[in-house]
């Protein structure tokens, strides 16, 4: 398995990864978006030359909260911990830009991913009614990136983001 950022290459292999996440996908335009101009970073682990999973973070200016959109796996490469590492990537990146928080929305009747973020810290904090395309509410969780998290400095080459970047607050 071959962890990197993704790149504009990806764009086929990250749209066709979509359709396993089971609502609410990100369009290519979306993607396209976020790898040009988009406060994101998008991480992929490659598994025989394709995608098997990736991870979408959100960062936002003024703020020391990142949010994890969209965490995916290919079901032929579920549980062999890339989900794990895809996370501990985000948030290593959300530490290295100085985010305090991770935070994300999962569905109420998405019980293994719950489980997971559970596992991997993460604890309940409310929900969003109506959240979903199809009108399902979201739970909403966090985590205290502070306490929890190291960034891997042998994932990322030793960099500072660029001034004003988001959650660059001190």
């Amino acid at each position: 398995m071959r962890w990197r950022q993704a790149d504009f290459g990806d764009l086929d292999g990250l749209v066709w990864l979509e359709q396993y996440f089971p609502s609410d996908r990100l369009s290519r335009a979306r993607f396209r978006y976020l790898l040009r101009h988009g406060h994101a970073d998008i991480r992929v682990c490659e598994n025989g030359g394709g995608i098997a999973g990736s991870a979408v973070v959100l960062f936002r200016r003024g703020t020391g909260i990142a949010r994890l959109y969209s965490l995916v796996v290919h079901p032929d490469h579920q549980r062999r911990g890339i989900a794990r590492g895809l996370l501990q990537a985000a948030e290593a990146e959300a530490v290295v830009r100085r985010c305090r928080e991770m935070r994300l929305e999962v569905r109420p009747d998405n019980l293994p991913a719950i489980h997971f973020y559970r596992e991997t810290g993460y604890r309940i904090t409310g929900g969003i009614e109506d959240f979903y395309e199809d009108g399902a509410k979201a739970l909403t969780m966090s985590k205290n990136l502070v306490a929890a998290v190291k960034p891997n400095v042998s994932s990322r080459p030793p960099q500072r983001p660029a001034p004003g970047a988001p959650c660059t607050t001190p």
